[in-house]
Order: C-alpha cells, then sequence, then structure tokens
C-alpha cells in the first residue's frame, strides 16, 4: 500500500518537479512526487507530495530527508493527512502545516459558476429569511455575552443623559 507525504517549507518561486524529484532520486523510482503550484502564477504554493511504497520506507525517507536543504530552505516531511470529503481538484496540506486558506464554500456549481457575459449582480442570489416579529426584544444576544452588552448599554444610556 502506498504512502503520502507531506513536503513544506518549499521555496515559493518557480520550481519543476524534476527538481523536486531530483532530491529523493537516491530512493529509486518506487517515489514519486507532486509539487502544488498557483494556477494563476505557476509558481509554487510551498508545498507538495511524496507518495513511497510503504510506511516502513516512508519513515527512513522522513528520518533521512526531514530539515535537509532545498534551494537555500530546509524542507519539512511528514505523513500526509488523508483528503477530506469536500477537496475537489487540487491536493490540501496537512493541518500540522497551517496554510493560511480560506476553506472553498460547498454549493450548487450552477449557480456558483457563471458565463463571462452574464452581468447578473452575484450579491442577490442568497436566500433570506425574514421574521414576522421586527421587535428588538426578538433578537436575543448571545448568552455568553448577555451581561457584558447589558453593562455596555447602562454606560451609553449615562452618556446620553449626560
Amino acid at each position: 500500500m502506498s504512502v503520502r507525504l507531506y513536503i513544506g517549507n518549499l521555496p515559493k518561486e518557480e520550481i519543476d518537479r524534476q527538481e523536486l524529484q531530483a532530491v529523493f532520486a537516491a530512493e529509486g523510482d518506487a517515489v514519486t512526487t507532486k509539487l502544488i503550484k498557483d494556477r494563476k502564477t505557476g509558481k509554487c504554493r510551498g508545498f507538495g507530495f511524496l507518495t513511497v511504497n510503504n510506511d516502513e520506507q516512508a519513515d527512513q525517507i522522513i528520518e533521512k530527508y526531514n530539515g535537509q536543504l532545498f534551494k537555500d530552505t530546509p524542507i519539512k516531511l511528514e505523513k500526509a493527512l488523508p483528503r477530506t470529503k469536500g477537496d475537489e481538484g487540487e491536493e490540501q496540506a496537512p493541518k500540522a502545516a497551517s496554510q493560511t486558506s480560506a476553506p472553498i464554500p460547498s454549493g450548487n456549481k450552477e449557480n456558483s459558476r457563471r458565463d463571462k457575459g452574464s452581468k447578473k449582480s452575484r450579491r442577490g442570489n442568497s436566500v433570506r429569511e425574514t421574521s414576522s416579529n421586527n421587535d428588538s426584544d426578538a433578537i436575543r444576544p448571545d448568552p455568553r455575552w448577555a451581561s457584558e452588552l447589558e453593562k455596555l448599554k447602562q454606560m451609553l444610556a449615562a452618556q446620553a443623559t449626560n
């Protein structure tokens, strides 16, 4: 069974897969690499994946190559977390790598993708529920902050009377 390893801390410049594969060339043809690139710029996003044959080989490669310099930066190797069901197309870095990327909301693909010629506003697509009771009492504050909110209301009222 093959094991995927996460390769982190790669330089964010133009790198091709062959350069990364050359680092692990001593391990033989059984090791394959995948470099994750930005779709717009074509530059490396700072991480990639390495696929090896088994757990023993994965552990040996992690011990051997973790911290090794690649283009003047030490690479980070660890076992990759399994992909989650919501991921499409592009690979995701493991949580331990703490990538700063916003999650892509899942929704109706027909509504999220528009023709380039379409001039319809995207803001009006959400369905909003309105309540029949418009009193301020209908909106209840979060109970964790209710006491703090009440203090603020009292402070504001006291300032308004002064």
